[in-house]
């Protein structure tokens, strides 16, 4: 039995944090790396350990993003630490079943939901922060459009630049141009999600019975910790989800790669340095979408791309009831 106000109990839920930003990276390792893997630029292997590292140094290049989960979803005030813990425990269980399906499901969408499940169910709708909500729903609505636009655009300023090139020299001038995207993918990745978990860190923090922090900054230590454990979940990534965006929704050669990671990479670091968390599978599954639409519309195969929105509209409802149930739950029985 633990008690939900010991210092033991501080240490489960950031334990459970930290399985999430794995979670996370497990899942979304394909977001900086399908498209340059798919056009066999890079290795799978070469590939996930350069997204490793650029997670990483992501991770580490600020903190807007958590300050906006930590103090943009609910309340801190009118939450205790179990609710955080159920919010948390939701999005991993749900990022961990979509991972095992190969379905690249949002983890900002699957921690949102989780957290404000939870705190409704622990104080009301009163408890929700619905300035920070309003700002986090626009962010996660939008960026997939200005993806799509923005991969359509890139790709068709491509054709026109080298519309007398061979396809020959194409192929050979992305092929380089393409790993230089696919990291910078990777980095906005870790500035963004990886912030993410270091906002609910410090949040649990701030809501201990023990006082571990008197303001909302986040600590140094948990910077360092979340962006490693990011790095190693993304170096770790599952290759189900890798195959489903690199090659079932559209083919793709070095140029097309280079088309949807310039628009994602875009987009999620704009978005990271304007202190809006984003949800990076939403952008860069709607940059590739975005491409393929300059082919053709038969070029992309939509019925995969149908399959992926259907498990974003189903995180939002799965995740708050799941965080709400479980804290019924262990309110009921204590733990």
């Amino acid at each position: 039995m633990i008690d939900p106000t010991s210092l033991t109990f501080l240490v489960v839920v950031i334990l459970i944090a930290l399985i999430f930003e794995f979670a996370n990276g497990f899942n979304d390792a394909a977001n900086a790396i399908a498209t340059v893997v798919s056009t066999r630029v890079m290795s799978p292997l070469t590939a996930v350990a350069m997204a490793g590292v650029m997670n990483f140094l992501g991770a580490i290049s600020g903190t807007a993003v958590a300050k906006a989960i930590g103090k943009g979803v609910v309340d801190p005030d009118g939450i205790t630490l179990l609710t955080v813990a159920c919010g948390v425990t939701a999005a991993a269980i749900w990022v961990f079943l979509a991972s095992r399906l190969g379905m690249p499901v949002s983890g900002s969408h699957s921690l949102i939901a989780g957290v404000a499940g939870a705190g409704i169910a622990q104080a009301g709708f009163g408890v929700l922060v619905w300035s920070g909500m309003r700002k986090i729903l626009l962010g996660l609505f939008f960026s997939p459009l200005l993806g799509f636009t923005g991969g359509f655009l890139i790709m068709l300023t491509i054709y026109w630049v080298f519309r007398k090139a061979t396809p020959v020299l194409v192929t050979a001038i992305f092929s380089k141009l393409q790993i230089g995207t696919a990291a910078a993918v990777a980095f906005s990745h870790g500035s963004n999600d990886a912030q993410k978990t270091m906002g609910i860190i410090t949040l649990a923090l701030f809501v201990s019975p023990h006082g571990q922090i008197d303001s909302f900054d986040v600590p140094t230590w948990v910077i360092l910790i979340s962006a490693t454990v990011m790095g190693l979940g993304t170096y770790f990534g599952g290759s189900k989800v890798i195959r489903t965006l690199g090659v079932r929704i559209v083919r793709m050669r070095p140029v097309h790669g280079f088309a949807a990671e310039s628009a994602a990479a875009t987009v999620i670091e704009l978005a990271t340095r304007t202190g809006i968390p984003v949800s990076t599978t939403h952008v860069i599954t709607s940059t590739i979408l975005g491409m393929g639409s300059t082919q053709r519309l038969s070029a992309v195969r939509w019925g995969v791309a149908r399959g992926i929105v259907y498990a974003w509209v189903f995180t939002f409802p799965f995740c708050a009831l799941l965080g709400a149930a479980l804290l019924y739950v262990l309110q009921q029985f204590a733990i």
